[in-house]
């Protein structure tokens, strides 16, 4: 049986995008992607938010173009895979790791000038070595699920025990 190592988020970037390069010239943008969760508190019976923050990685073309035309505040969606890393601390405080989002596809929601509002705003899709494609089509997000603050249709929610 084949190992399954895939992860699908969508979010706000918490920061600007961070382009560096590798020694062998392949760009690297760095990205930061806060999350929110939804949970009811059965004590106060109110919708509790949590954010969950991420650290994302894009490789090549795709990272160029994220850095070119993402910035914070912009919505996003991810596609990618989990990458555990560990080192030592250079101040001899130990091991140290991390794990972050390797992306192989980054959705632009919305549209540039939306303020940061996302919805339905003009999807933007870079793709591994394939550049940047943009297109009139409003952003699918079905696949993820209602949006945060979005009303629920009846109370058949609150009886989900996850």
């Amino acid at each position: 049986m084949a190992n399954i190592n895939r992860v699908t988020i969508t979010g706000n970037l918490t920061r600007d995008p961070d382009l560096r390069s590798l020694p062998s010239g392949m760009a690297v943008c760095e990205l930061g992607v806060a999350v929110n969760h939804r949970r009811k508190d059965n004590a106060t019976d109110q919708w509790i938010e949590e954010p969950n923050f991420f650290n994302v990685v894009v490789f090549g073309s795709q990272g160029e173009n994220c850095a070119q035309y993402l910035s914070k505040g912009r919505p996003v969606a991810v596609d990618g895979r989990l990458r555990w890393s560990s080192w030592e601390d250079k101040n001899g405080g130990g091991k140290r790791s991390k794990v972050e989002i390797v992306a192989n596809v980054v959705q632009f929601l919305g549209g540039r000038g939306d303020d940061n509002q996302g919805g339905g705003g003009q999807q933007q899709q870079a793709q591994p070595n394939q550049g940047f494609a943009s297109s009139d089509v409003p952003a699918d997000t079905s696949d993820f699920g209602d949006p945060v603050g979005a009303p629920s249709g009846g109370g058949a929610d609150d009886d989900i025990p996850f």
